[in-house]
């Protein structure tokens, strides 16, 4: 079982994915999310195929065209999230950190 903890940012909204695989394919997936925009995952994603997510183009597969329903922004992390959650549940990649972090540079 795979948990990913989604910090989605200024917005405070968190997202944890947890995601499990019998066959290494087909990944089941448990979605809890404090945005409301994204409430609609939690009964609406519940599998996802791991080579039909992990090896499309950015923002392609099922995974995005279902977060592009819900979501009000481009720059929002939960579309990748879930897909990496996938991806390492189904032994397509180690389960590690992505992260972005974003602040002021200073002149």
């Amino acid at each position: 079982m795979i948990e990913v903890k989604i910090l989605a940012g200024v917005c405070g909204f968190v997202t944890t994915v947890m995601a499990d695989s019998e066959d290494q394919q087909t990944a089941s997936l448990k979605i809890i999310t404090d945005c409301p925009n994204y409430k609609p995952l939690e009964t609406e994603l519940t599998e996802a195929d791991a080579f039909e997510e992990c090896f499309k183009k950015t923002g392609e597969g099922t995974i995005y065209g279902i977060c592009r329903k819900y979501g009000k922004h481009a720059a929002c992390p939960v579309p990748c999230g879930i897909v990496k959650a996938v991806e390492a549940a189904c032994g397509l990649a180690l389960p590690r950190d992505a992260l972005i972090e974003v602040k002021k540079a200073q002149p």
